[in-house]
């Protein structure tokens, strides 16, 4: 396979926007560099910049693995991207806001009903329910590759409880402390102010006639696998972080427990996903959520972000329909590309993902995490024979992609330094006024060797990524 190098060019050349990186990389005394890598390795330790795995021994935390070596876009690079991407959001809101009111690219034959409204993320409970601006994802993580010949690709949206924001944020603080030097000669964009962002786009959709909200920053808790990144955004955004028994409902009214006595809530980022945030609507066992606040949802008297059941627009079997919602709602041809998509529901596309197991990477529809899937190329029989048999069994539980040839980056591995292969999330939000980003993204590499899968859960680790400003 060909991989695009985001460094080198086909010729062993330096890109030029990575030149004066490389030249300062070339005269620090490698001594000094793995000085700092450890450093680096102290501070996110020291912070508590971690993670939990499920599946691993209950309260084990692993220390995401940060690279030194940034990813570079030029600034004409990133103008498309960005482009791409907001037209990508807005379409994707305009399609919540239609499947929960008129329907009418069911109606218009687009995609099929029954493949939104027997969806498993379909909340029939928010039928007709106006959301504040019309917006139901109000923070977006839309993971965009690079393949072979240096084309972008979206290879998923994530709209339910996107993650991640907060790794983006420290690894550019832990950058401009190792290496002030690289930004005095730099015009890198900046991140920093993603927090602020994030605070007026929840302020803005806050109940009508609200004029200062209170927002919180509801989590599940401490077990959590991105509490860090809960507690951090509470913090950086000088708002309450809360647990569901922090709140309680009255009069359809959303109260927090403080030691003044109640407050009322009017915006709460949540990051519990739906079935857990109200045990009278949804699972009566969830312990983690706040009784009766679909009602208060429902009468208008609290926003959510992101809204209850945007889910339905992150599965991966609505996915292939993004560039039609593009075309149907904005009139526009869509900017950024999706990845060939066979849907194994379908007769013909079952038949070719069979035949060609070895070569596909063949995802669960719900799956997240890098978890239920299967990379053909780097599988083994009896793994291919497994998903063959699951296949069989539920095929509209899966759908299947070319093994993409992500570019890679220079990256710091245990035999120096080495190509390895990375994807790109940014953070898109909207609050209807407008859809804004900061610059960049959390850039996630993989560091075993060949290896496509960057998701932190299966080992993968993060860089810090630059926008160059002109």
């Amino acid at each position: 396979m060909n991989f695009y190098n985001e460094m080198y060019d086909a010729n062993g050349g330096v890109r030029e926007h990575y030149k004066g990186y490389a030249a300062w990389l070339a005269a620090t005394p490698p001594e000094r560099i793995e000085r700092k890598r450890a450093e680096a390795d102290l501070a996110f330790h020291r912070v508590g910049i971690t993670f939990a795995v499920y599946g691993e021994e209950a309260g084990k935390e692993r220390l995401i693995p940060f690279d030194i070596i940034p990813r570079i876009i030029p600034s004409k690079e990133w103008k498309s991207l960005e482009r791409g991407m907001r037209q990508r959001v807005k379409a994707l809101n305009m399609f919540l806001w239609d499947i929960y009111h008129e329907q009418e690219i069911l109606k218009a034959g687009k995609i099929p009903a029954e493949q939104v409204l027997n969806n498993a993320q379909y909340r029939a409970v928010m039928r007709g329910v106006d959301v504040p601006a019309g917006i139901y994802a109000h923070i977006a993580g839309v993971d965009v590759v690079r393949a072979g010949a240096g084309e972008f690709y979206v290879l998923e949206d994530n709209l339910r409880v996107p993650s991640g924001v907060s790794y983006m944020l420290e690894d550019r603080k832990m950058m401009m402390r190792l290496f002030p030097e690289l930004f005095a000669k730099h015009k890198v964009a900046p991140v920093q102010h993603y927090p602020d962002m994030l605070l007026e786009k929840l302020r803005a959709v806050a109940p009508q006639g609200i004029a200062d909200p209170t927002v919180v920053v509801l989590t599940p808790g401490a077990y959590n696998s991105a509490y860090f990144e809960h507690s951090f955004l509470a913090q950086q955004m000088g708002v309450e972080l809360v647990e569901g028994r922090d709140l309680f409902v009255k009069n359809e009214t959303v109260y927090m427990r403080t030691t003044q006595g109640p407050q009322r809530v009017d915006v709460i980022y949540r990051r519990i996903d739906d079935d857990f945030l109200d045990p009278q609507a949804f699972r009566a066992d969830s312990a983690l959520g706040v009784p009766g606040i679909l009602k208060a949802y429902q009468a208008g008297n609290v926003t959510l972000a992101n809204a209850i059941g945007t889910g339905v627009a992150d599965d991966k079997s609505i996915y292939p329909y993004v560039p039609e919602m593009i075309r149907f709602y904005l009139g526009e041809e869509p900017i950024l590309n999706n990845v060939p998509t066979w849907m194994c529901r379908k007769k013909d596309d079952l038949a070719y993902v069979l035949d060609h197991l070895g070569e596909l990477v063949v995802k669960e529809v719900h799956g997240a995490g890098g978890y239920g899937m299967l990379v053909g190329p780097a599988s083994t029989r009896e793994q291919i024979e497994h998903f063959r048999q699951l296949l069989l069994a539920k095929p509209d539980g899966y759908i299947a992609q070319p093994t993409l040839a992500l570019s890679n980056c220079p990256t710091f591995v245990e035999e120096g330094i080495a190509p390895r292969h990375l994807d790109l999330r940014p953070f898109v939000l909207s609050s209807g006024k407008c859809v804004n980003m900061v610059p960049g993204g959390l850039t996630r590499v993989a560091l075993t060797k060949g290896s496509l899968v960057v998701n932190s859960s299966q080992g993968g680790g993060t860089k810090d990524t630059w926008v160059l400003e002109d």
